[in-house]
């Protein structure tokens, strides 16, 4: 009875997924339209539909509307939909790597890495290069994500214990923070108004460069994600029955690592360090689905992704207007709860 429970659990309801995509496909139309009619200057959502068609057809004038439209609101939504769905299926990639859901990128330190490298990039290699593109951002993050993941695997070969895992995934990212803090004591006055200000997480000031960037790195990753959706769905089960079934265990594994590095470079390169999301999310979509299944999962956290940056965004630059909130202080404050119900429910399951 209860293995009959537990494969209904992964198997899911197809009604029910199309049912939540539909869900999430109208949150996040109803995200976009608040993001872009919402602000300092309100447009209405039929000037905003005026404004796109001309902007397609004519291409965009030199009004002040619609500047803020297409210079300041369109990129920073597009941005935030984009990273904050692949940071969700990078928390996800890493939660089936290490098959526990309390693994993230920001919980194991992965993050710390990527912002370490981004920071010296900035402080000194920006002094020789003039300025620094964004691409090089996201070269410099997906290496520190690289290094930083080859540290915490080689501790999860030594430990057995998630929750000590975890712990060493938290020191390693203090100590991220340290060597990043010790290159700021070097930096000029304004490469450290500029890291700081990018460390603490924000989608103000994206542009159309950063959003074609996110684009074609992002969407294409999601989709090796989904592409590896039947061997994640056969490693769940464990390694030996992925062995026997012909999963190149070893390969497999490489995927998940680089897949999961490069959205959250991705992430920390364009937006900063933002903290919970790649936990929260799919723990939610998987609440949402009731089901496991990594074709449904997939799709549906970058979705909910989306949703939740998109909104969490959107309370970050309006609740204290004009003082903006650094979106990883939102998304902490929605997220960590989620966290904590799940480390709670686990830990209660351990004793029974």
């Amino acid at each position: 009875m209860k293995e009959k429970q537990e494969n209904t659990q992964l198997l899911g309801s197809p009604r029910r997924f199309w049912a939540v995509m539909g869900l999430l496909t109208l949150l996040l139309v109803v995200m976009l339209v608040l993001n872009v009619n919402i602000g300092s200057v309100s447009i209405s959502p039929g000037r905003i539909a005026s404004m796109l068609w001309d902007g397609i057809i004519h291409g965009v004038d030199s009004s002040t509307e619609s500047q803020i439209l297409f210079r300041i609101r369109l990129p920073r939504l597009l941005l935030a939909a984009i990273l904050g769905g692949a940071l969700s299926v990078s928390g996800y990639l890493l939660q089936v790597f290490f098959r526990n859901p309390i693994a993230g990128p920001f919980v194991l330190g992965i993050s710390s890495g990527a912002k370490m490298v981004v920071g010296i990039t900035l402080i000194f290699l920006a002094r020789f290069l003039g300025s620094v593109r964004p691409v090089s951002l996201v070269l410099a993050a997906f290496a520190g994500s690289l290094l930083i993941t080859s540290v915490v695997l080689l501790f999860s070969q030594k430990v057995r214990s998630m929750s000590m895992l975890l712990v060493i995934g938290i020191m390693v990212g203090y100590i991220c923070g340290a060597v990043t803090d010790f290159c700021i004591t070097f930096a000029d006055d304004h490469d450290v108004v500029n890291l700081t200000n990018w460390s603490m997480g924000t989608f103000s000031g994206a542009s159309w460069e950063e959003v074609g960037l996110a684009a074609a790195l992002c969407l294409p990753g999601a989709l090796g994600a989904l592409a590896l959706c039947k061997p994640i769905s056969v490693y769940a089960l464990g390694e030996g029955y992925a062995q026997s079934m012909g999963i190149r265990v070893k390969p497999f594994r490489v995927a998940l690592i680089l897949l999961s590095s490069l959205l959250s470079a991705c992430v920390t390169a364009l937006a900063g360090p933002i903290s919970f999301v790649g936990i929260a999310v799919p723990h939610i979509t998987r609440s949402l689905l009731k089901s496991s299944r990594p074709a449904w999962v997939i799709p549906a956290s970058f979705l909910c992704g989306g949703v939740f940056c998109g909104f969490c965004d959107l309370l970050a630059r309006t609740v204290f207007a004009p003082t903006e909130l650094a979106i990883g202080t939102v998304t902490s404050v929605f997220g960590a709860p989620v966290v904590i119900y799940m480390m709670v429910r686990r830990r209660k399951g351990e004793e029974a």
